[in-house]
């Protein structure tokens, strides 16, 4: 008996290699399952021509495929990119958080500054943060003691910019002192835009 059978009860059949037409169909059906970009369909198409290969022996033209999806709408940057930067903006992220998801997605850097949330989104997405986590006013900080108390907004200041908000708005809403305060200065802010 072999022993590389015998260890794993069967072997791997490797996939056959691409051909065009298996290409454009596995292309097909990933921008029918999933919302995407055009960077990342380049991304699992490559990804897919390294795992088997291509059987005419030459690289396809991925390019001329993406953007005949393109030219169909069957992907567009921008709706995918205003779609992710609204999600994560609600989710509590923060513009740099944003800027980064939309740059590994591929989206052009001029379409990124674009999807950029205005400063009213910014606050409120720092806002939800807080309130998910139990930040700032939303937690409570009155029962630890004072060193305690210091640590823990420490802690609560270094995840709300890890989150992707900048230092100034980070300790704006942990240091707030009441949750009215923080509602007063997102609605501030969304007075001055509109």
């Amino acid at each position: 008996m072999n022993d590389e059978r015998a260890t794993s009860g069967h072997t791997r059949r490797r996939a056959k290699p691409l051909d065009r037409n298996r290409l454009e169909e596995l292309a097909l059906a990933y921008v029918a399952r999933f919302a995407t970009s055009a960077g990342k369909l380049r991304t699992y198409l490559r990804r897919k021509l390294h795992e088997r290969g291509f059987v005419d022996g030459e690289e396809p033209d991925i390019e001329t495929l993406i953007s005949s999806f393109v030219d169909k709408g069957y992907v567009d940057d921008e709706a995918y990119g205003r779609a992710k930067a609204n999600d994560l903006v609600a989710r509590g992220y923060g513009g740099r958080r944003v800027e980064q998801t939309l740059r590994s997605a591929g989206i052009a850097e001029d379409l990124r500054e674009v999807l950029q949330p205005d400063e009213a989104h910014m606050r409120q997405a720092v806002v939800v943060l807080a309130r998910k986590r139990r930040f700032g006013p939303f937690g409570r900080l009155g029962e630890a003691g004072a060193e305690d108390a210091r640590k823990l907004r420490e802690k609560q200041l270094a995840a709300v910019v890890r989150a992707g908000h900048d230092f100034d708005m980070a300790r704006r809403v942990i240091e707030a002192s009441t949750v009215e305060e923080l509602e007063e200065w997102v609605t501030e802010a969304s007075d001055e835009l509109g």
